[in-house]
């Protein structure tokens, strides 16, 4: 693994496994989407709104997930200072922040019919919004910071003190009385859910996550190149400086 440090190293890897986890995804979409839609059975309190659910749970995992990558990324940055650290950071932002507003999404269109309003602010909702405007305030952070050291530090800090909601968004219910039920997949006394519901969810969970390491790869190899072009860059326009004052102040004849 610390081969793929290097990133050319890491762009070979990707031009590998990018179409393996690419078609990976379309398959565990298309198997997880007929199971949701037309094979697992309505609840018998919510009818077809439950439906909601697979796109909705799966996305809230990965909205945390998502951030716990981001938050060992910002690691690898101030203490083993990983060479693609902060690329892998910088790339995974906006994806954490996708599935952040999907949570956000279709949390409220089935909260709607549930609940009778489209929003609470109730402790689980509000701390996957806060996690939204830290998502938001991580990539402005990367777009308003010039110098990209610098920028990769502060996001990395800012990112690991963020890192204290995540936490909250999961033992919310538990701490305090919200709308949201209690863990009824990841729990000590196992699955409360039952099976012809959790396969087709937990496909469904496994297809985001497929989704989201496609993304990720292909956004950091993004990054690397884009580097590599401000890099050449840069270099050309200080060999375009320096060519016209080595010819008004010539080397002398011998």
């Amino acid at each position: 693994m610390p081969n793929y440090a290097n990133p050319a190293e890491f762009l070979r890897l990707a031009r590998i496994a990018v179409p393996v986890t690419a078609a990976l995804t379309g398959v565990l979409f298309a198997v997880g989407l007929y199971l949701a839609l037309f094979d697992s059975p309505p609840d018998y309190q919510q009818g077809e709104t439950v439906r909601i659910m697979y796109l909705h749970v799966p996305s809230a995992w990965m909205a945390m997930f998502v951030y716990i990558v981001m938050c060992s990324a910002a690691l690898g940055t101030l203490v083993w200072r990983h060479p693609l650290a902060d690329a892998a950071q910088k790339a995974a932002a906006p994806l954490g922040a996708g599935f952040t507003f999907l949570c956000l999404m279709t949390g409220s269109l089935w909260g709607k019919p549930m609940w009778g309003t489209w929003w609470v602010w109730d402790a689980r909702l509000t701390s996957v919004f806060v996690l939204f405007l830290i998502y938001l305030g991580i990539i402005a952070l990367w777009q308003v910071v010039e110098d990209q050291g610098k920028a990769a530090r502060l996001v990395a800090i800012f990112t690991l003190v963020g890192g204290v909601n995540i936490p909250i968004i999961k033992f919310s219910v538990d701490w305090w009385n919200t709308l949201h039920q209690s863990a009824s997949v990841f729990r000590l006394g196992g699955p409360t859910i039952a099976m012809s519901m959790l396969w087709p969810l937990l496909i469904m969970a496994l297809a985001y996550t497929s989704l989201f390491l496609t993304l990720h790869m292909m956004a950091i190899r993004n990054e690397i190149l884009r580097r590599r072009i401000k890099r050449l860059a840069m270099i050309a326009a200080a060999e375009g400086e320096a060519a016209p004052v080595a010819g008004i102040f010539p080397e002398p004849a011998e």
